[in-house]
């Protein structure tokens, strides 16, 4: 674990007064983040994504459908670059293409993930902005498409990271800057218990 986490006070803030803990270790979060959404808050995250990834060279956000969607443009629009967002359905307009198998933990199934060759190009300087960070696999994905199309993985931005669960410890091993607004320590018995600095 970055021995410099900072949390973003105005969501942990947020999650103390509005997330729900549901059994299974599922913080539910979709009346601000992933369902209904606080564009105010999501503004005010997307700032400080753009802070903390100020030092890096980026040309490109990535995102996976359909959580990531709504804070991948936020940060691209900050950053006047485009955003691409990985589809879990291969649309049949689609022909050349990156693509590769993604397991989700909160649905408990394996799926395909494929992006356009079109819009991840080698060299790109991709940074990839999702909601959650669990078991980091939707972040495996996106390390293997950004390889397949030889373009560079400048950073990791996540609104809520689970530290009991491992993706986060495993990604930042393998040397990526990961950057989580809220890093949840718990949610035994359904209490939510946050990393502090």
């Amino acid at each position: 674990m970055s021995d410099h986490y900072k949390p973003f006070e105005p969501l942990v803030k947020r999650i103390k007064e509005d997330g729900k803990c549901l059994d299974g270790g599922i913080l539910k979060v979709d009346s601000f983040i992933n369902h209904q959404i606080d564009p105010t808050l999501l503004q005010a995250m997307s700032i400080e994504f753009v802070r903390r990834f100020a030092t890096k060279e980026i040309n490109k956000i990535i995102t996976i459908e359909a959580s990531g969607i709504a804070p991948a443009i936020m940060v691209g629009f900050l950053l006047n670059v485009p955003v691409v967002f990985v589809k879990k359905k291969k649309p049949s307009t689609m022909t050349g293409m990156y693509s590769t198998e993604v397991f989700s933990f909160t649905k408990n199934r394996s799926y395909t993930v494929c992006c356009s060759q079109e819009f991840l190009n080698e060299g790109d300087k991709v940074l990839f902005i999702d909601d959650f960070l669990a078991n980091g696999n939707a972040a495996k994905g996106i390390i293997e498409l950004v390889k397949q199309a030889k373009a560079e993985l400048v950073g990791m931005g996540f609104i809520v990271e689970k530290s009991f669960q491992l993706g986060g410890s495993y990604l930042r091993n393998e040397g990526y800057q990961v950057e989580s607004l809220a890093i949840i320590d718990s949610l035994d018995n359904c209490q939510i218990k946050f990393k502090e600095n």
